[in-house]
């Protein structure tokens, strides 16, 4: 069970010592009602707590900070920013130039990678929702997804109708879902309610791989024609990060993400030196975009000339 250990009107603090925080129900309702009333969640943990994926999402946005205690003193867990306590909240220390040291230090595990998939799509106002996230998490690790839930530990085995009628029942709505494969995989999807009942999706889907285990970017192009055949995305954009194979964060520097490819829908022509390729089938066809190896900073590059090009067009 969690506690407040400090509230004021800038931020709401909470003290967390475990090993692995989870995104839990407790932690998404103060996540939620701190948006409410204008104030930021700080967790609090020690240099040797790692966050879950959807907390790490969390925590990636607005509303919610990662504040590590290292020593006497205090840093970001995502970006290694230094921080001070100034009596309201935590707030970024002004003379610091680098890097807090718990950042730089060596991570407690080996670093693999993590192959990150972003879908969007637009649902009508009938049909099923859980489509997409369960072919695409069958393509990646060969089995239909485990369970589901607005929080972790994840409440309902996986039934896409449930999953259904919870998004359509709420103007806005994110759900986690769990792969049941041989490699850790989890989904983090994210709906809104369009004009005439319809639905926004956009679905974050993760896998880990170990370091001797790369991820099959090879079989991207058969992948993503696999997903356009059954599942009409608009978008579908894919990067690797190195990481932690089980998808937990540590509070330290493990590296930066690269792109390594975008799908749009239809047949596209990209700039003259960034040609695409057409995947699925004739009847919903993606153009997918090679950018990069994952590796390379230089995939960033391409990445922008691409989505110039794409909002020119």
């Amino acid at each position: 069970m969690s506690t407040v250990d400090a509230l004021t009107d800038q931020a709401m603090v909470v003290l967390q010592d475990r090993p692995v925080i989870p995104l839990s129900g407790w932690l998404a309702r103060a996540v939620a009602d701190c948006a409410e009333s204008g104030r930021t969640l700080q967790l609090l943990t020690p240099l040797d707590s790692r966050l879950s994926l959807p907390l790490r999402t969390v925590a990636a946005g607005a509303d919610l900070q990662w504040v590590v205690r290292h020593g006497d003193g205090y840093y970001e867990g995502l970006t290694g920013r230094p921080l001070k306590w100034d009596g309201a909240t935590f707030v970024p220390v002004p003379e610091a130039r680098d890097y807090a040291p718990g950042f730089t230090t060596r991570p407690t595990a080996a670093i693999g990678s993590q192959l990150t998939l972003v879908y969007r799509i637009r649902h009508g106002a009938q049909g099923d929702l859980g489509g997409p996230v369960e072919r695409l998490l069958q393509l990646l690790t060969g089995k239909q997804p485990a369970g589901l839930g607005p929080a972790e530990p994840l409440e309902h085995p996986w039934r896409g109708d449930r999953l259904t009628e919870y998004a359509r029942g709420r103007s806005t709505a994110r759900l986690l879902v769990v792969g049941d494969g041989p490699r850790p995989a989890q989904a983090v999807c994210d709906f809104a309610t369009t004009e005439g009942g319809g639905a926004a999706e956009v679905t974050t889907v993760t896998v880990g791989y170990a370091p001797t285990d790369p991820p099959p970017l090879r079989h991207l192009p058969s992948l993503v024609g696999a997903l356009a055949a059954d599942q009409p995305l608009a978008s579908l954009f894919v990067q690797l990060c190195p990481g932690r194979a089980d998808l937990t964060t540590e509070p330290r520097w493990t590296g930066a993400p690269a792109p390594v490819a975008l799908a749009v829908t239809g047949t596209v022509t990209g700039p003259a030196d960034l040609p695409g390729q057409q995947v699925g089938p004739a009847r919903t066809p993606m153009t997918l975009f090679p950018l990069g190896d994952g590796r390379s900073p230089d995939g960033w590059q391409r990445h922008g000339l691409l989505m110039r090009h794409l909002q020119a067009g």
